[in-house]
């Protein structure tokens, strides 16, 4: 056996031994990875929110009774939705969350902020029964300092939170969710967290607004394969009554934690002063980052008083790599050609929660879509939670930011002028993300004025005045094609700019913008032949973004996961994974683009083969097989052997589908399980071979009669964490005797828990009991804030002699690393959440439905494919 044999197949031992391995991912506060005795002080503000829809008077108040109110966690959605939900179903409106707690005595002399990751839309913030802060907007983040009105360690307080996902013209978004491409789920749908300092620290971006400055900021002055030049501007707030004297220590680590260089500076801070100090780190022979070899330093930043003591610091991840955009000659990284950047588009819901996932899921996210082969994901249309962010760093996926905004201007002063901040919040809080590679900080499909094109560019290059800051927009868009570093465009734009170019959305291949049908949008829930045509349809799109040329550099997927939208009631179906992430068959001709011989610590890769039909009594007379081998073998009923070269063009995706042809006939195979034990030999065995050698191989059998459920847990060897919030997909599968999957099995599963868990969502939005799609049926299981075990039976709804027999499936949830404060013990409903449920029929009237339709038709027409 060769050598390239024998390392693909040691790739493929690496992939497999990673997949069980219990990756325990961390996750960033405020820009910050923990580092141990710091000073700074991190507690999980997430548990004992009491919850109420709608708008009852006096809820800020001291003395208002919440005492009949539901008690949750966040991330939390003002209503549990079923998984297909589009077309403006959602509850918009005021909803209230109310917390009493109490400060931690520790934190004497402490400086006290309660750091909100995101709310949706209008947020109203009430300590005290005292309205302390407004803030506009549902994606990025903001902050309330409690010191500052007076309270105390050991003081008991009421944080207030009105919450209101209303349409407004005034904030951008902008656009009424009727004419929406998205949807506006409502709550506080991110983390919340209690974070305490000294009173001289680091000081936080947004609030210090500072142009490039604030916070740490991470940059570099020289990369190469030689030699890195690092940069750290490290900005410190003295709120102390009284000059201080003190010490800035930067420590550059590896991934393992051992100290490279350490780098300080003295520095003298008057009362109330704030000063940015830079500081320089040269490293030699730098470990360069990649897609394929994403490689994370880790910057530890110390504030030191004079007499030894850590005031405040935390961890930067950081990885060095030099992104250049050499127009006609392409998209270079780390003074290479880089491949074609291919990847998706990503909207955040998900199935029944909408926007209200934990990071856990964030990171299962993004996990499976570099096991997917997307190495760049564009955030569409806002900035996404910064678990998503840690973990593209981590998984090797370059990301375009965009600033929150699709279709929609309005031409007061102030909504631009709330652009612009948006802008900067975005660029302050995802600067240091090795993974970010373009900022897009126009509003997306949107007619505005040259100024505001203008005006966003050097805002952009304000914020991040150092090499490899790039700003990215639609070609056509005002001032774009003149200004800015990339444009969007299509491989047939080659040569019209001197940009490089890239597609923000390919896959798309719609009638008509009213309708909706197309061949690329398919719900897993109609079966086999939908997928098929569907992954042949997207096939045949991903081709087109593999062209000769080296200015155009690649394109992003419109869209990985089905998500809901607003303005259609069919869900987005054209994922390659359903609300659920559970995979399509086009998931799988992604994945086979990966090359086969590709190393990477923790996506799965090596040689890979999927046969994409099932055998059944209405399967096509063709078998398609993604593989990302040279050649396929196909063993058919034990006796047929077909044998495929994969068609490889000079130019167009790497693997194209195999395509066997007139192969499989039901009338012909029904003959073989009439005679005894026949019906064995109904099998699609396929190989892939490369430089001759079998690689890789899977076998397809057909489906008998569903005797059982199976159950597995869709964790990416991720460890539930008893916090209240995290959960996990659940998967039940139908099966036969052998345990092939009976993809054409019509049941309600119904689901009942046991241990420190619960099910999310009931019978009302069709979650317990759930109907069986394509041979499964998913629930998700959250975590109390118990560590302990999880017993999770399935069996079908009305059960009898001939019914498949229940299942059972146990695992344990862990601890977690961070300290819970609360006073109320969230709710638990262990087998059926019927809680925030409840339809709200809001109906357009004929007139208002045309006019609403009539805008996006408009839109469609001008940015549309």
């Amino acid at each position: 056996m060769n050598k390239k044999i024998l390392f693909l197949l040691f790739s493929l031992f690496l992939s497999f031994a990673t997949r069980g391995s219990g990756i325990q991912p961390e996750t960033s506060v405020a820009g910050f990875f923990d580092l141990n005795n710091s000073g700074r002080k991190v507690y999980n503000f997430n548990v004992g929110w009491r919850f109420q829809r709608g708008n009852p008077s006096g809820a800020e108040k001291i003395d208002f009774d919440d005492s009949r109110w539901d008690i949750v966690s966040t991330p939390h959605t003002v209503q549990l939705m079923p998984a297909e939900a589009s077309g403006g179903r959602n509850y918009q409106g005021p909803a209230w969350y109310r917390k009493h707690f109490i400060v931690d005595e520790t934190l004497k002399d402490q400086l006290i902020n309660i750091y909100f990751e995101a709310a949706m839309g209008k947020t109203i913030i009430y300590l005290n029964g005292q309205k302390v802060e407004e803030h506009l907007g549902g994606y990025l983040p903001f902050s309330i300092e409690l010191t500052q009105y007076g309270v105390k360690a050991g003081d008991k307080c009421l944080i207030a939170v009105l919450t209101d996902n209303s349409d407004d013209k005034n904030f951008p978004p902008g656009k009424k969710q009727s004419t929406l491409d998205f949807t506006y789920h409502g709550g506080i749908y991110r983390d919340v967290w209690l974070i305490a300092t000294s009173k001289i620290h680091i000081s936080d971006p947004n609030k210090e607004n500072k142009p490039a400055g604030g916070g740490i900021f991470v940059h570099f002055d020289e990369i190469s394969k030689k030699k890195a030049s690092i940069s750290i501007d490290t900005d410190v707030l003295n709120q102390s009554a009284n000059n201080e004297n003190i010490k800035i220590e930067t420590r550059l680590c590896d991934a393992d934690g051992n100290v490279l260089k350490t780098v300080s500076s003295k520095v003298n801070l008057k009362r109330g002063e704030s000063k940015q100090i830079k500081q320089n780190i040269i490293l030699n022979n730098p470990t360069l980052w990649s897609p394929d070899q994403p490689y994370l330093y880790r910057v530890e930043s110390r504030i030191i008083a004079s007499n030894g003591t850590s005031l405040d610091g935390g961890t930067t991840r950081i990885g060095l790599r030099k992104a250049e955009f050499r127009g006609k000659d392409g998209f270079w990284l780390n003074d290479e050609l880089s491949d074609k950047l291919i990847g998706g588009n990503r909207h955040q819901d998900f199935a029944y929660v909408g926007n209200a996932m934990p990071n856990s899921q964030h990171w299962r996210d993004a996990k499976k879509l570099r096991d997917a082969g997307c190495r760049i994901v564009r955030v569409a249309h806002y900035p996404q939670d910064p678990s998503f962010m840690d973990a593209c760093d981590e998984l090797g996926i370059f990301v375009i930011v965009a600033t929150p905004g699709w279709q929609y201007w309005n031409k007061d002063p102030k909504f631009a002028e709330l652009v612009y901040e948006d802008i900067r919040n975005m660029i302050r809080r995802d600067r240091n993300h090795t993974s970010v590679l373009m900022w897009e900080p126009i509003l997306n499909e949107t007619r505005f004025p040259l100024e505001f094109s203008l005006k966003a560019h050097q805002i952009t290059h304000e914020e991040y005045p150092y090499m490899g800051a790039f700003c990215v927009a639609d070609a056509h868009s005002e001032g774009v094609a003149e200004n800015y570093e990339v444009v969007y465009g299509w491989p047939k734009d080659v040569g019209n700019y001197k940009q490089c170019i890239f597609t923000r959305e390919f896959g798309e291949n719609v009638d008509d913008w009213y309708a909706h049908n197309t061949n690329n949008r398919a719900s897993r829930s109609w079966g086999e032949r939908p997928q098929v045509v569907q992954a042949l349809q997207l096939a045949k799109a991903y081709n087109e973004m593999y062209t000769q040329s080296d200015q155009f550099i690649g394109g992003a997927l419109w869209h990985p996961f089905d998500h809901q939208r607003g303005y259609h009631p069919d869900p987005y179906w054209g994922g390659l994974m359903d609300a659920f992430r559970q995979p399509k068959y086009s998931y799988y001709m992604f994945k086979s683009q990966v090359d086969a011989d590709l190393k990477h610590p923790l996506s799965e890769t090596g040689p890979m083969i999927f046969i994409a039909h099932e055998i059944s009594p209405f399967s096509d007379q063709d078998v398609t097989i993604f593989t990302n081998c040279d050649e396929v073998r196909l063993i058919v009923y034990g006796k047929d052997t077909l044998t495929q070269k994969v068609q490889k063009a000079q130019y167009g995706m790497p693997h194209p589908p195999v395509i066997f042809k007139n192969v499989y006939d039901f009338n012909s195979m029904r003959e073989y399980p009439y005679v005894q034990k026949q019906w064995q030999k109904v099998t699609f065995v396929a190989e892939g071979l490369i430089d001759g050698k079998v690689v890789c191989s899977t076998t397809k059998k057909p489906s008998r009669r569903s005797t059982k459920l199976s159950l597995r847990i869709d964790n990416e060897g991720r460890q539930l964490y008893a916090d209240g919030s995290d959960f996990v997909p659940v998967i039940c599968e139908v099966t036969d005797d052998e345990g092939n999957v009976r993809r054409l099995a019509k049941e309600q599963i119904l689901f009942t828990i046991e241990g420190e868990g619960e099910i999310i969502g009931g019978s009302q939005i069709g979650a317990n009991p759930r109907t069986v799609e394509f041979g499964s049926a998913p629930v998700l299981i959250r975590s109390t804030i118990t560590p302990g075990k999880i017993k999770v039976h399935a069996r079908v709804l009305f059960e009898g002699e001939h019914a498949p027999t229940p299942a059972d499936i146990e695992f344990e949830t862990i601890a977690t690393n961070r300290n819970l404060l609360f006073l109320d013990k969230p709710t638990v409903n262990k087998n059926s959440s019927e809680a925030y449920q409840r339809s709200f029929n809001r109906q357009l009237s004929e007139e208002e439905r045309k006019k609403a339709l009539d805008e996006v038709e408009r839109q469609q027409t001008e940015f549309g494919q």
